[in-house]
């Protein structure tokens, strides 16, 4: 007995469909609304074993209201249906429906004081169980989704604002054919930033760390930027980047590609990356009109505000 496989749809009716995700408090909701705003039929909370079964009436209705569908997949569905997601995408797929899995996280630390801000419950913070392991436990849990996503957002250091701004920059037309560029540096001692879209490594270059008239300063004071331009490797290096990404984000934003983060990384993340990130950003300030720069793990940098966040948690 063969095993029966799904026939694409008539792809005259193709259809959008968008799975939304992420860990509790980290703006699932927010992502949600803005789809609504572009014109989806948002769903949240939808069990995944009807996610095949509501895809295939909303595509046969005739209603255009379904042709854009945006579903919201959390911790509230069972671990067991959590585990068979990658089997319902692919059903999907293999279907021909046009589907995008974006998931949205953000630090333990971060979520933490957005729940004691809100003092809301945690889906998963049951009994005596306290809210730091269900966080860490909840990460587990979704783990078959946040593998698998398209896209990962990082809201740990962006606002309500920043958030619509990038779900808007994402969906196709969205961002009307502008590539919004996010230049960022880090430390890899600190983790590779989870929503780059690139990573470069520069720890090959000399460190002003080992100065010690350096060491207490960043890449954007001037003693240490003076002391990184004079070394032929840092020109080099900088001249290898600026290239490649001359050469190529002409061709994303070809793709309807509206938002895309460069990510350079040192160890500490408060020299060599920040100079770096510096350059690049100044290099092309005069093409993209819409580019931000942080550096995430200066020790000068603001720290993270959850504000703007709480009230859609």
């Amino acid at each position: 007995m063969h095993a029966h496989a799904e026939r694409p749809e008539d792809p005259k009716r193709a259809m959008k469909l968008v799975i939304v995700s992420g860990l509790s408090g980290a703006g699932k909701t927010v992502a949600l609304k803005q789809y609504e705003d572009l014109g989806y039929f948002c769903i949240d909370n939808l069990p995944l074993q009807l996610l095949n079964q509501v895809s295939r009436r909303a595509l046969h209705s005739g209603d255009p209201r379904y042709e854009r569908l945006a579903i919201g997949v959390d911790a509230r569905e069972s671990p067991s249906e959590i585990a068979r997601f990658p089997r319902y995408l692919q059903r999907l797929r293999d279907r021909g429906i046009q589907t995008h899995v974006l998931f949205l996280r953000a630090d333990a630390t971060v979520l933490l004081q957005r729940y004691s801000e809100t003092r809301r419950r945690h889906p998963l913070a049951h009994g005596e169980l306290p809210l730091s392991e269900a966080i860490h436990r909840e990460q587990a849990l979704l783990a078959p989704i946040a593998n698998l996503a398209d896209a990962t957002i990082d809201t740990s250091n962006k606002n309500l604002h920043a958030l619509r701004e990038e779900i808007h920059s994402q969906v196709p037309g969205g961002g009307s054919g502008k590539l919004l560029l996010n230049f960022e540096s880090f430390g890899f001692r600190n983790g590779v930033p989870e929503d780059a879209d690139f990573v470069f490594d520069i720890r090959c270059l000399p460190n002003p760390h080992w100065n010690p008239a350096l060491r207490a300063l960043s890449g954007r004071d001037a003693p240490v930027a003076e002391w990184l331009s004079h070394e032929p490797s840092v020109r080099r290096m900088i001249d290898d980047l600026h290239a490649f990404l001359e050469r190529w984000l002409p061709e994303y934003r070809k793709q309807d590609r509206a938002y895309l983060t460069i990510a350079v990384g040192c160890t500490g993340g408060q020299h060599r990356s920040v100079y770096v990130i510096e350059q690049l950003a100044r290099a092309f300030g005069n093409q993209y009109d819409q580019l931000t720069v942080r550096h995430r793990d200066l020790q000068s940098a603001p720290a993270p505000s959850p504000q703007g966040m709480e009230k859609d948690i």
